[in-house]
Protein backbone atom coordinates (compact mmCIF):
# COMPACT_ATOMS: atom_id res chain seq x y z
CA UNK A 1 0.00 0.00 0.00
CA UNK A 2 1.37 3.43 -0.99
CA UNK A 3 0.53 6.22 1.41
CA UNK A 4 1.92 9.33 3.04
CA UNK A 5 4.28 8.73 5.95
CA UNK A 6 3.15 9.31 9.53
CA UNK A 7 5.25 11.46 11.84
CA UNK A 8 5.89 8.55 14.21
CA UNK A 9 7.38 6.58 11.28
CA UNK A 10 10.21 9.06 10.63
CA UNK A 11 12.74 6.99 12.65
CA UNK A 12 11.79 3.99 10.47
CA UNK A 13 12.50 6.05 7.34
CA UNK A 14 15.94 6.92 8.75
CA UNK A 15 16.63 3.22 9.40
CA UNK A 16 15.54 2.44 5.85
CA UNK A 17 17.82 4.99 4.17
CA UNK A 18 20.89 4.69 6.42
CA UNK A 19 22.28 1.51 4.75
CA UNK A 20 22.13 3.32 1.40
CA UNK A 21 23.84 6.34 2.97
CA UNK A 22 26.60 4.03 4.23
CA UNK A 23 27.04 2.70 0.67
CA UNK A 24 27.24 6.24 -0.71
CA UNK A 25 24.03 5.88 -2.73
CA UNK A 26 21.94 8.42 -0.78
CA UNK A 27 23.13 11.60 0.87
CA UNK A 28 22.86 11.60 4.67
CA UNK A 29 19.65 12.87 6.26
CA UNK A 30 19.33 13.90 9.87
CA UNK A 31 16.23 13.10 11.87
CA UNK A 32 15.56 16.85 11.97
CA UNK A 33 15.61 17.12 8.17
CA UNK A 34 13.32 14.10 7.88
CA UNK A 35 10.85 15.48 10.40
CA UNK A 36 10.77 18.90 8.72
CA UNK A 37 10.12 17.28 5.33
CA UNK A 38 7.70 14.59 6.55
CA UNK A 39 4.88 15.90 4.33
CA UNK A 40 7.08 15.35 1.25
CA UNK A 41 7.33 11.59 1.78
CA UNK A 42 5.43 8.70 0.29
CA UNK A 43 6.00 5.19 1.58
CA UNK A 44 5.02 1.71 0.54
CA UNK A 45 4.09 -0.47 3.45
CA UNK A 46 3.47 -4.18 3.61
CA UNK A 47 -0.21 -4.97 2.97
CA UNK A 48 -0.17 -7.56 5.77
CA UNK A 49 1.74 -5.35 8.18
CA UNK A 50 1.16 -1.62 7.46
CA UNK A 51 3.81 -0.66 10.04
CA UNK A 52 6.49 -2.47 7.98
CA UNK A 53 7.89 0.08 5.51
CA UNK A 54 9.23 -1.41 2.27
CA UNK A 55 10.32 1.82 0.59
CA UNK A 56 10.13 5.60 0.57
CA UNK A 57 10.41 8.51 -1.82
CA UNK A 58 9.97 12.26 -1.41
CA UNK A 59 8.67 15.05 -3.63
CA UNK A 60 10.09 18.41 -2.61
CA UNK A 61 8.75 21.49 -4.37
CA UNK A 62 11.62 23.77 -5.35
CA UNK A 63 9.92 26.62 -7.16
CA UNK A 64 6.68 27.62 -8.87
CA UNK A 65 6.89 24.93 -11.56
CA UNK A 66 9.57 22.46 -10.51
CA UNK A 67 10.08 19.85 -7.80
CA UNK A 68 12.70 17.29 -6.87
CA UNK A 69 12.28 13.54 -6.51
CA UNK A 70 14.58 12.65 -3.64
CA UNK A 71 15.44 10.08 -0.98
CA UNK A 72 14.20 7.07 -2.94
CA UNK A 73 15.01 3.90 -1.04
CA UNK A 74 13.63 0.36 -1.16
CA UNK A 75 14.61 -2.43 1.20
CA UNK A 76 17.16 -4.58 -0.58
CA UNK A 77 15.12 -7.75 -0.09
CA UNK A 78 12.34 -6.03 -2.05
CA UNK A 79 14.37 -4.78 -5.03
CA UNK A 80 12.99 -5.72 -8.43
CA UNK A 81 9.35 -5.82 -7.31
CA UNK A 82 8.30 -2.45 -8.76
CA UNK A 83 8.23 -0.65 -5.41
CA UNK A 84 10.63 2.11 -6.47
CA UNK A 85 8.75 2.62 -9.72
CA UNK A 86 5.43 2.86 -7.83
CA UNK A 87 6.83 5.35 -5.33
CA UNK A 88 8.24 7.57 -8.07
CA UNK A 89 4.89 7.36 -9.87
CA UNK A 90 3.12 8.52 -6.69
CA UNK A 91 5.42 11.55 -6.67
CA UNK A 92 4.80 12.20 -10.37
CA UNK A 93 1.04 12.02 -9.80
CA UNK A 94 1.25 14.41 -6.85
CA UNK A 95 3.40 16.82 -8.89
CA UNK A 96 0.79 16.83 -11.65
CA UNK A 97 -1.98 17.52 -9.09
CA UNK A 98 0.08 20.45 -7.78
CA UNK A 99 0.33 21.92 -11.29
CA UNK A 100 4.08 21.48 -11.62
CA UNK A 101 5.64 21.31 -15.08
CA UNK A 102 8.96 19.62 -14.42
CA UNK A 103 10.61 17.22 -12.01
CA UNK A 104 14.28 16.65 -11.48
CA UNK A 105 16.41 14.28 -9.53
CA UNK A 106 20.06 14.11 -8.60
CA UNK A 107 21.04 10.47 -8.34
CA UNK A 108 23.83 7.94 -8.24
CA UNK A 109 21.55 5.47 -10.08
CA UNK A 110 20.57 7.25 -13.32
CA UNK A 111 19.63 4.08 -15.22
CA UNK A 112 16.65 3.49 -12.93
CA UNK A 113 15.26 6.97 -13.66
CA UNK A 114 16.01 6.67 -17.40
CA UNK A 115 13.73 3.61 -17.49
CA UNK A 116 10.96 5.76 -15.97
CA UNK A 117 11.19 8.41 -18.68
CA UNK A 118 13.63 10.84 -17.05
CA UNK A 119 16.28 12.40 -19.29
CA UNK A 120 19.83 13.23 -18.29
CA UNK A 121 20.71 16.93 -18.30
CA UNK A 122 23.70 19.02 -17.37
CA UNK A 123 23.42 20.12 -13.73
CA UNK A 124 24.02 23.72 -14.77
CA UNK A 125 20.62 23.74 -16.54
CA UNK A 126 18.79 23.31 -13.24
CA UNK A 127 17.62 26.49 -11.48
CA UNK A 128 20.01 27.99 -8.94
CA UNK A 129 17.32 27.63 -6.25
CA UNK A 130 17.89 23.87 -6.12
CA UNK A 131 21.49 24.27 -5.00
CA UNK A 132 20.47 25.56 -1.54
CA UNK A 133 20.77 22.03 -0.09
CA UNK A 134 23.98 21.32 -1.96
CA UNK A 135 26.03 23.75 0.06
CA UNK A 136 25.58 21.42 3.06
CA UNK A 137 26.62 18.31 1.14
CA UNK A 138 29.88 16.58 1.94
CA UNK A 139 30.70 16.49 -1.79
CA UNK A 140 30.06 20.19 -2.50
CA UNK A 141 31.17 21.62 -4.89
CA UNK A 142 32.33 18.39 -6.58
CA UNK A 143 28.91 16.80 -7.03
CA UNK A 144 29.06 13.16 -8.15
CA UNK A 145 25.34 12.78 -8.79
CA UNK A 146 23.72 12.69 -12.22
CA UNK A 147 20.97 15.21 -12.95
CA UNK A 148 17.82 14.04 -14.73
CA UNK A 149 14.55 15.77 -15.53
CA UNK A 150 10.99 14.66 -16.28
CA UNK A 151 8.48 16.84 -18.12
CA UNK A 152 4.87 16.75 -16.89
Amino acid sequence: MIRKVLVNEVPDIKKLIDPFVNEGLILPKSLLSLYTSVRDFWIMSDDKDPAHILGCCALQVSWVDIAEIRTLAVRKDNHGKGIGRSLVQACIDEAAQLGLKQLFTLTYVPDFFNRLGFSQVDKSTLPNKIWADCIHCQYFPDCRETALTYQL
